[in-house]
């Protein structure tokens, strides 16, 4: 039986809506799908660790107590022998000097308020030569600068010149004794106490490691660090002067103070600079108690040979070295990699830390900047820029076609 009239017109109705349904999805559907966003994804970022270095294998002189530091890192880097504390003879006066500049400051190439001396003078150094402390000649009347008495202290090590210098300062030994202490805690140098300016006392006594501190700030000042590295002087009025540290220019050392007493052996505040990997490394240490001068000059090379060996250029990262990997939804893989190569000076076996941060990547050129690797050593942090290591391109109208469901 033939269709009906109104069979044949609903049939055409429903092949008509079809037809406009596919037209319509047409219309919507490719657009929407050819032209949406592709959206980004994350790095699968790589386990990337640095090499450890071996330890610091130092030699530290037979006796006494010894400890190194390093300009630019906290604390003590390494310490040897003994640690309570223990009399450190004429290393005393840079704690003197320090703590008058602190009162009394001066400017690097300034000479400061003059100076006279007086009969009182004249009195403290006989007191001085009467017990065989090293002293430098003075006359009532005689007129010096604060920098040239300072030059005296540091540099011939007179005890006269220092207690002298701390009486036109503080007004006497006994005043100038307490502010010392305090600024001693300050600086936390919690094992060193000072009773008087010089050194002759045994009760001026420190730890290797707070020498350490102070050789730091005796380098931080620009005055004490100019005196200390001083070979030779003359002073009108007292003479020429030399200094007692005969290592000064020898292995890079340039100063800082020697120290000599029966009851503290013989003791010597050190710095030394060295160049590693471009990098100019300044050493700090300390030794009391050693035998006699001759001796620990011959063992404070050895350690500071061996100190220098321990700081190793070390390799954080390499140009194109990959730290992680993006992976898109339609097969795209491409590397973030570093831009640069890149090192850093380490200290013994100290670690070094890694953290990267990658940005989201979608449709991306080869060498974009993606991040950033971040490098920590001693505290010091050293960034190298990551980038695209491959081009992630548009993965085509046909995978877009048959994958809705990533796109929307």
């Amino acid at each position: 039986m033939p269709p009906s009239r109104r069979q044949i017109l609903r049939r055409r109705r429903v092949a008509f809506f079809s037809a406009a349904a596919v037209v319509l999805g047409t219309v919507f559907y490719l657009p929407l799908t050819l032209l949406a966003p592709l959206g980004s994804v994350d790095a699968a970022i790589a386990s990337v660790e640095v090499a450890a270095q071996p330890a610091a294998a130092l030699e530290w002189p037979a006796l006494g107590a010894s400890a190194v530091g390093a300009i630019g890192y906290d604390g003590v880097l390494a310490a040897g022998g003994a640690s309570e504390p223990a009399p450190m003879a004429s290393i005393s006066k840079i704690v003197t000097a320090l703590v008058v500049l602190q009162a009394k400051p001066l400017e690097l190439g300034d000479a400061g308020p003059d100076i006279t001396f007086t009969a009182k003078d004249v009195a403290i150094r006989d007191a001085y030569r009467a017990v065989n402390g090293a002293t430098e000649p003075v006359t009532a009347g005689l007129v010096l600068s604060q920098r040239q008495v300072m030059d005296v202290v540091l540099v011939e090590s007179a005890n006269n010149y220092a207690e002298s210098l701390v009486t036109w300062a503080f007004g006497s030994v006994d005043e100038f004794v307490p502010v010392a202490n305090e600024w001693l805690k300050t600086n936390g140098m919690n094992s060193t106490a000072i009773t008087e300016p010089t050194g002759m006392s045994p009760l001026n006594v420190s730890t290797a490691g707070d020498l350490v501190t102070l050789g730091k700030l005796a380098l931080a000042n620009p005055v004490v660090n100019a005196i200390v590295g001083t070979s030779a002087e003359t002073v009108p009025g007292v003479g020429d002067l030399e200094n007692s540290n005969s290592l000064l220019g020898v292995d890079g050392i340039r100063g800082i103070k020697t120290g000599t007493l029966d009851e503290a052996g013989a003791c010597l505040l050190f710095a030394a600079d060295y160049v590693v990997g471009g990098e100019t490394i300044t050493i700090v240490g300390a030794v009391l108690g050693g035998v006699d001068h001759r001796s620990l000059n011959v063992a404070v090379r050895s350690l500071l040979a061996d100190v220098e060996a321990s700081f190793r250029v070390v390799p954080l990262s390499t140009a194109g070295q990959p730290f992680g990997t993006y992976t898109t939804p339609w097969g795209e893989t491409a590397n973030l990699v570093a831009a640069q190569d890149s090192s850093a000076v380490v200290w013994s076996d100290r670690p070094v830390t890694t953290a990267v941060e990658a940005d989201q990547v979608g449709v991306a050129q080869k060498g974009d900047d993606v991040g950033e690797v971040t490098f920590t050593v001693d505290g010091e942090q050293i960034a190298v820029p990551l980038e695209l290591a491959s081009t992630i391109d548009d993965p085509g109208a046909w995978w877009r076609l048959t994958n809705p469901a990533a796109l929307f």
